[in-house]
């Protein structure tokens, strides 16, 4: 990867996580919840959501972390429904800044725009879909677990919300046995050929 491509690159994945973060914070702050707020956490700025050793992950190893944002689903008229709005505002977000980047895009394959702005679209395009797509994943402590505990009945909700102490380790297993990889790229793909690509 050359030295452009690395800071467009550094860009694009700084923004998607962000936006990501953001979008939790929001909805949590929407629904009534003053705990992202409070925490600082309602911002675009970068610092308040980076977790330094996470960032540092995910430039190397494509795989890393942000400082997950608190919230209370306490202060939710509905628990259940608050937590799964909140879950799903981080991924909506990545797909929703996905549909608009290939927007513009598709518009650049008719010779408007310069090749920078190309680029850098390009590079968002690519980490919108990909930390959309793997924040679905029902694995804690990623956002599809969330939204899964929320749908599901109480009973069921309560067995699945146990296995959040072994998260990490699922997780990690996954990545490192190559299955969350067999189950993604798939669904990136079907992603990229909805966006016309």
């Amino acid at each position: 990867m050359s030295l452009e491509s690395f800071l467009f690159s550094a860009v694009a994945i700084l923004a998607a996580v962000v936006f990501h973060e953001f979008a939790h914070a929001y909805a949590a702050d929407r629904l009534g919840d003053p705990t992202p707020r409070r925490a600082g956490r309602l911002t675009l700025n970068p610092l308040p959501h980076i977790d330094p050793i996470g960032l540092i992950m995910l430039f190397v190893f494509r795989f890393g972390w942000a400082r997950p944002v608190p919230f209370n689903p306490l202060y939710f008229r509905d628990r259940r429904r608050g937590t799964l709005v909140v879950a799903a505002a981080g991924p909506a977000a990545n797909f929703a800044t996905a549909v608009l980047v290939s927007l513009f895009l598709h518009s650049q394959a008719a010779g408007a725009g310069p090749p920078v702005a190309f680029e850098l679209a390009r590079w968002l395009l690519i980490y919108n879909v990909y930390l959309g797509v793997f924040n679905l994943v029902p694995i804690p402590p990623l956002d599809g677990s969330r939204i899964l505990t929320s749908l599901l009945p109480g009973r069921q909700a309560h067995a699945f919300a146990r296995l959040e102490q072994y998260g990490w380790l699922i997780l990690i297993l996954a990545i490192w046995t190559g299955v969350l990889r067999s189950v993604l790229l798939p669904v990136v793909a079907l992603v990229f050929r909805l966006l016309g690509f």
